[in-house]
Order: C-alpha cells, then structure tokens, then sequence
C-alpha cells in the first residue's frame, strides 16, 4: 500500500482520523485489541510510537501484532532512530523543527536514513511542530515552544517546512494536553500554506474533532483519547464520524 496516495485519495472523500498506539504503554495483545476496535470505529489508519522508551523488539512485535487484525495502513510515529520496524507500511519522517537541539531537527533523520532505505519504508516528510503546552514531547524534544497566541510564528514555522519540501505539517498540542490547538489557529495556518495539515492534541470530543476539520485540518490525530476509553468503538466513533461528514 502507498501510504501517501491512499490519504490523498481518501481526503478527497473526507477528512481523516488515525489512531497514535504506543508500545511503550501497552503490551501487543493490548495494541491489537485497541487497533482492532479503532478499525470497526471508522478509523483510516494506525500511528506506531510516541513513547522515548521504546525497543526495535517491542516495536517490531506491536506492528506485527496489529497488521495481524487490520488491513489499515500502519505508520511508525518515531521517537528515535533505533525504534524502526520494516513491517510497516511506512514511516513519518519528520523534524521537529522549533526544537533548540540539532538532534531532533536532523540528527536522528540522519541517523535512521540509511536504515529506512535497506527496510524499503515509505516515508512521509513531515515538519512536526510543538504547540503549547507540549507536553513530555516538548521536554524530551527540547522543544521551543510556540505560543498559542501568535499565529504569525506559527504560520512562518509551517510555510518553513513547506518551502523545506515536507508533505505534511503537523500542529500538536502534546499528547493529554488539556485543549486542542485553537482552531482559529489551525485556519489561519490552512490559509497559509498547501501541503496536508494534520492536527494532534487534546482532543476529546466530536465537537472539537469537527471545528478543527472544518478550520481546514485535514487529519486528525487521537492517543490519550484511545489508551484511557472503557468502550473504544462507542466513545470513538462519535469523534471519527464527526471528523468524516464535516
């Protein structure tokens, strides 16, 4: 499966929603279930990571495991260079570009790229961008965290990873952030710029989940929500038809 081709083609039907599985939270028996429950909740695709603990080994048996009970395209989420699996469908590359460390700007993507290649990954360009209050990626990514309230910054960092030739930009919140990333935000930087705008963060409900979409997001991106739910497919699918009909 061509990762990129199937969310261009699927956003031309509707905006999209992926489901953020962390190994590093949960054992495989535990990531398949939720994957499996995010399928039948409408989800269009499976994030693998997050977590700066993880190991090729559990990382490698996470993908297996949840290729194992959906045909969804399954995408690695890295936190660094040593947690690849060539049993995805691809890969975001990604820097996280208000970061003060080298290391995540393009340290780590120098690292992992010869790696990638002998593994025959796709890989997704992305310019991955830290909001407030980011949350332990932003401690663990050194990240220089930008303001909610100035959409300006916001909008030069994600022409920057445009004009870089990054396919996607990402706006995150930080995984459990108490709010999204405000949606007048999200449209002023959909105004500004051409590539796929995926939006992460803190969100927590259909209404969110919609705002954001109809504020120009053309993906959608959930993990707390997933790990800490008591019925995923009732609690989810809400959000992910909310995010399909906008």
């Amino acid at each position: 499966m061509e990762v990129h081709s199937y969310f261009l083609n699927t956003r031309k039907k509707h905006p999209l929603h992926l489901t953020l599985l962390d190994p590093g939270k949960m054992d495989s028996e535990n990531l398949s279930k939720i994957a499996k429950e995010a399928d039948q909740a409408g989800t269009d695709g499976i994030m693998v990571g997050g977590s700066t603990d993880l190991s090729f080994e559990n990382v490698e048996k996470s993908v297996q495991a949840i290729k194992n009970v959906t045909d969804l395209p399954v995408i690695l989420f890295p936190s660094d260079s040593g947690v690849l699996s060539g049993k995805a469908d691809a890969i975001f590359f990604m820097t996280l570009l208000n970061s003060s460390s080298l290391q995540y700007i393009v340290g780590e993507q120098i690292a992992s790229a010869t790696h990638i290649k002998k593994l025959g990954l796709e890989t997704l360009s992305m310019a991955y961008l830290l909001l407030e209050p980011g949350m332990r990626a932003g401690l663990v990514g050194k990240a220089r965290l930008l303001p909610r309230d100035n959409p300006n910054l916001v909008i030069s960092h994600a022409l920057a990873g445009q004009y870089l030739g990054m396919n996607y930009i990402y706006l995150e919140a930080g995984s459990g952030a108490e709010s999204p990333v405000p949606s007048e935000m999200v449209k002023q930087v959909r105004e500004s710029i051409d590539n796929t705008l995926i939006v992460g963060g803190g969100i927590q409900t259909p209404e969110s989940a919609r705002l954001l979409v109809e504020s120009g997001a053309d993906i959608i991106v959930t993990g707390t929500f997933v790990e800490t739910s008591n019925s995923l497919v009732e609690d989810l699918k809400p959000i992910i038809d909310a995010i399909h009909s906008a």
